[in-house]
């Protein structure tokens, strides 16, 4: 197997609804593993539950999609 380009994530220097994304990914246990394999290691379930919790966010905070 050949070895992709390593790109490395600024926390830090992200847009808002990506840092969200990354928060979420945080707070279910998820971002280290975001971090070193990237979102497609993720099930389509963890994915959805992180998409779920963003929608939810994203509404309560009054902003739109």
């Amino acid at each position: 197997m050949s070895k992709k380009k390593e790109k490395r994530i600024d926390l830090n220097n992200l847009e808002p609804g990506e840092k969200l994304k990354y928060e979420v990914a945080e707070e279910l246990g998820l971002l280290d593993r975001v971090l070193s394999d990237g979102w497609k290691s993720l099930t389509s379930k963890e994915t959805g539950r992180i998409g779920g919790i963003v929608t939810r966010k994203r509404r309560q905070a009054g902003q739109k999609q």
